[in-house]
This record gives structure tokens, C-alpha cells and sequence, in this order.
């Protein structure tokens, strides 16, 4: 179609139904917009490593819950005379010094280790998201009180003040390791959500959210904590497993778990005097606990590589 325009030059435009641009232009709303952890679980599905770990992460929470399933020999029912023997029917690790069974021992022992784990992760992370959005939200004065606070703790390594204070208490049960552990974990966490609010709260929805007038409040529980998750639910996942560990190191030096509870750590403790004559009894509580903790770091890792916006670029 010709046009004249003011410097006397003759153009020719289309007519707008022979040109594509409509087509181009126009979104496609039947699809529904994909989130992040769809985005997520569509990159975590796809490798061996996250199914593997699951898998293993199940197994055991499994037979935390529920050890009599697995193991039909009561883990106190020891007799002197099996003291170091070999594998024998019906118990497929032999047994300890004490003539007690090895493979018993570990099942029971799950239960313990891995409520310390729990505990500690979600008492740290509690912890952690609430304090570290609120210094990186409001800032100011609390921003700085809450990192001075976090350098004075992350100056003391976890598990050696876990050891200076259980020493001193009275009562050792998973509930006190956990609450321990955690009072010297949490900067880490509260570091890591404080980073992330402070680059959520800079983001175009929280602009939008304070022209509407969007209490703070609601703009911190509704919008910032919620998009700021994703590397706290990485780091805890990691935590989870080093608890575990810190659990077992505490036990082995006798200042964890009492002796009457069933822990891998303090089968791990038990079994110094027996390495050299039956080396087995260290090495399946020990393997157990490694397998424990290498499937935690192992689904860390897939998840800090499905969460990471870099990551999935790069990909």
C-alpha cells in the first residue's frame, strides 16, 4: 500500500494481515509458566546420581523408623562367648567384643544418628532463615549486630565447642547433641539467607509489592524468605550429613551419646581395643556411617546444581 509522506517520497508499508509479525508476537498462553523448582525437578530427574542418593536416603530413614524389621536379634542380647567370632546364621557381621551382634548394632544404631542429624538441621535452619532475613531485610543496626554476633561463632569450630560444652552437662540424649550442635552451626545458614535477601529485596516484585503498600511484614514472609530458600535448602541438606559425622565424633570420644544408646559412633569408639584381631567390627559401623553421609553430599550436590540459575545456563 503507498504512502506519501512529508518530504514528497513515495513509500510502500503492507497491509499488516500479510506479514507474520502478529503471529511472532503473540504469546502463547497455553502454557502455564514453569517456577523454579519445577525447573528443578525437571534437571534433578534426569541423573543417576539424585535417584541413587534418594533411594539410599529412604532406605535408611526407613530402617530408623523402623529397626526391628530389619534386624530380628536384639542389639543388647550379648553373650561373652561369640566375643570376636566371625559370621555365623542369623548373624551376618559377626559380633563384638562384648558377643554382641555387629549387624544389629548398625540397624539399631541408624535411629539415633539420624535423629541427631534431623534435629540439628532443622533447629540450625530454623534458626539461620529467621535471623539472617531479618538482618538482611531491615539492616541497619540488627544487620550489624546479627554479623558480629555470626563472626564471634563462626570463630569456635562446631565440633569443638560441642565438646567443650557437652563435657559439662549432665544429660547427654540426641535432643541435647542437636540443640549443642546447632548452637554453634547456625552463622552459616543465617549468612547465607541474609546474602540471599538482600538480592531478593532489591528484585522488581518487592518495588511492586511497596507502590501497592505492601506492609514489610508481608512483603519478608510472602515474597522475599520464599524466593530466598533454594541455597538454604542446599546447605542444610550438606549440614545434615556433617551433623551426623559430628554426632559419631562426639560418641567415639565419649562425650556424645551415653553407652546404653545404640550409635554408630560409639560402636566406632567400642571397636578400637578389636581393630587388629577383628577389624570387621569397626569397619561396618564405620561403612554404614560413610554411606549415610555420602548420600546427603550426594543429593546436596544435585540439588545445588538444579537450583543454581548459573548451572542451569551453562547446561
Amino acid at each position: 500500500m503507498p504512502s506519501n509522506s512529508p518530504s514528497g517520497q513515495t513509500h510502500y508499508v503492507a497491509e499488516l494481515e500479510d506479514t507474520p509479525v502478529a503471529a511472532v508476537d503473540r504469546l502463547d498462553e497455553s502454557q502455564k509458566a514453569r517456577s523454579t523448582w519445577a525447573d528443578a525437578w525437571d534437571s534433578m530427574r534426569r541423573r543417576p546420581s539424585f535417584w541413587i542418593s534418594s533411594v539410599l536416603i529412604l532406605l535408611i530413614v526407613v530402617v530408623a523408623l523402623f529397626p526391628s524389621l530389619f534386624a530380628q536379634t536384639a542389639p543388647d542380647a550379648c553373650d561373652l562367648g561369640n566375643s570376636n567370632d566371625g559370621p555365623a546364621a542369623g548373624h551376618p557381621l559377626g559380633f563384638t567384643r562384648q558377643g554382641c551382634d555387629v549387624y544389629s548394632r548398625i540397624v539399631f544404631g541408624t535411629q539415633a544418628s539420624i535423629t541427631v542429624g534431623l534435629l540439628a538441621t532443622m533447629l540450625v535452619t530454623l534458626f539461620g532463615v529467621i535471623i539472617g532475613a531479618l538482618a538482611g531485610f531491615y539492616g541497619g543496626l540488627l544487620d550489624a549486630l546479627v554479623s558480629r554476633i555470626g563472626d564471634i561463632f563462626f570463630a569456635v569450630p562446631t565440633v569443638l565447642g560441642a565438646i567443650v560444652l557437652m563435657s559439662v552437662l549432665p544429660v547427654r540424649t540426641p535432643v541435647t547433641i542437636a540443640v549443642v550442635l546447632s548452637i554453634f552451626a547456625w552463622p552459616q545458614i543465617a549468612r547465607i539467607m541474609r546474602g540471599a535477601v538482600l538480592s531478593a529485596r532489591n528484585s522488581d516484585y518487592v518495588t511492586a509489592s511497596i507502590a501497592l503498600g505492601v506492609s514489610n511484614s508481608k512483603i519478608l514472609l510472602r515474597h522475599v524468605i520464599p524466593n530466598s530458600l533454594a541455597p538454604v535448602i542446599v546447605i542444610a541438606t550438606v549440614s545434615l550429613g556433617t551433623f551426623i559425622v559430628a554426632e559419631a565424633t562426639l560418641s567415639f570420644l565419649g562425650i556424645g551419646l551415653g553407652s546404653d544408646v545404640m550409635s554408630w559412633g560409639n560402636d566406632i569408639g567400642q571397636a578400637q581395643t578389636s581393630i587388629r584381631t577383628s577389624p570387621q567390627v569397626l569397619l561396618y559401623p564405620a561403612a554404614a556411617l560413610s554411606i549415610t553421609v555420602l548420600s546427603f553430599l550426594m543429593l546436596g550436590d544435585v540439588l545445588r546444581d538444579a537450583l543454581d540459575p548459573a548451572a542451569r545456563a551453562r547446561r
